[in-house]
């Protein structure tokens, strides 16, 4: 039966290091396709990473700002919050 395949097939080390190749690029944990995911997994939250350092440095800088001009604190809780003194009415035009 053995005589009918090909020579490198009756090596013992060349068949083992086969099935071994197999099992690792498509059958294990750690095969191919879950790499590749990972990966790609890995660049998305490393982009996302830089995208929130940059915007909690700008929400910082933007906080310090606030908390050192009364006249800008004042403007942004009315804007954001709607916030008023008390003698005065707020009207919140909504746009469509």
């Amino acid at each position: 039966m053995f005589n009918r395949l090909p020579g490198f097939l009756k090596n013992f080390y060349f068949v083992i290091g086969a099935l071994f190749l197999i099992f690792m690029l498509f059958i294990s944990d750690s095969n191919l396709i879950r790499q590749y995911q990972l990966t790609k997994k890995l660049k998305k939250l490393e982009s996302e990473k830089a995208y929130y350092t940059v915007k909690i440095k700008q929400m910082e800088k933007d906080r310090a700002e606030l908390m050192s001009d009364e006249v800008l604190l004042e403007k942004f809780a009315r804007e954001k919050y709607l916030m008023k003194k008390e003698e005065e009415d707020i009207y919140v035009i909504v746009e469509e």
